[in-house]
Parts: C-alpha cells; sequence; structure tokens
C-alpha cells in the first residue's frame, strides 16, 4: 500500500463533527493524538460533550460536540506529568485519507497547535517529511462526508 507523504503540520478535518480546516501538528513522538476542547462535560450514559474551538483569534467560534467515551486513561504530557485523559473516536480527514482514531480530549489553550496528531493515527497510512509544511494543501479539494 502507498502511503501519503505528509509534512510536520497539515490541515484535517473531523466530517462527523463538520469540523473543517484545523491546522494540526504532526508528533511522531507522541503516541495518541489529542485535541484542544474546552467544557468537557461527563453525560450519564457513557458519552462526554464539548467544545471544539473553530477560531482562536477576533470572535471566538466554537462548535458543540457529543462523543462516546472509549476510555479514561492516564497520559504522560510532554512536561513528564501524569493526567487521567478522555478519549473518543472519530473520523479524521488528512488529505485524501479518512479513517477511523482515538483522540484524547485536553486542554491546549496554551499550545501553538490545538490538534495534535500521534503515531497510531499516522500508522500504515502516512509518511511524514519534517522539512514540508501542509503538504497537501488547503483541505477544501479532498473533504468527504462534511
Amino acid at each position: 500500500m502507498k502511503k501519503t507523504v505528509i509534512g510536520w503540520s497539515e490541515y484535517v478535518s473531523f466530517p462527523d463533527w463538520h469540523v473543517n480546516a484545523m491546522k494540526a501538528k504532526v508528533d511522531t513522538g507522541a503516541r495518541t493524538s489529542a485535541l484542544h476542547v474546552e467544557d468537557l462535560e461527563t453525560l450519564d450514559n457513557g458519552e462526554v460533550e464539548f467544545y471544539v474551538v473553530l477560531k482562536v483569534t477576533g470572535p471566538r467560534r466554537r462548535k458543540k460536540v457529543r462523543a462516546k467515551v472509549v476510555k479514561w486513561a492516564k497520559v504522560r504530557s510532554s512536561t513528564g506529568d501524569y493526567k487521567k485523559r478522555c478519549f473518543v473516536k472519530t473520523r479524521v480527514q488528512v488529505g485524501p485519507v479518512l479513517k477511523e482514531i482515538e483522540i484524547s480530549l485536553v486542554c491546549r489553550e496554551k499550545m501553538v497547535y490545538r490538534m495534535l496528531l500521534g503515531r497510531k493515527a499516522l500508522e500504515r497510512d502516512f509518511v511524514v517529511d519534517v522539512s514540508r509544511r501542509h503538504e497537501l494543501g488547503k483541505p477544501d479539494a479532498h473533504l468527504k462526508g462534511s
């Protein structure tokens, strides 16, 4: 199977959540993917409700999302601290590739990128060229299912 070459930063979309063109940092050092969310609320039916921040500059825009919890697990952050995080599954669109991945929901407000694509999301489909950025261009040309 031929793998798609991506750069260290790419645009990603979440068609099931109607969230398009979010800049993501590709991080082969991170095992799991992480998404910045706000106001995470645990519901009684095994789901969580949260807001995905669509725009951080100018007027703030957020998208309310509800998802089934896959697991709660301790994750070591880049600072070495362990924190319990909620994991959900959803489809992600990266260039021509549409696949289901597991994402931890976390506060990344101090980070430059609100989305981090980890190794588990990259395996089998991508090769990372660290000298490139936005190798796949704007996502409008290859969005599926949004």
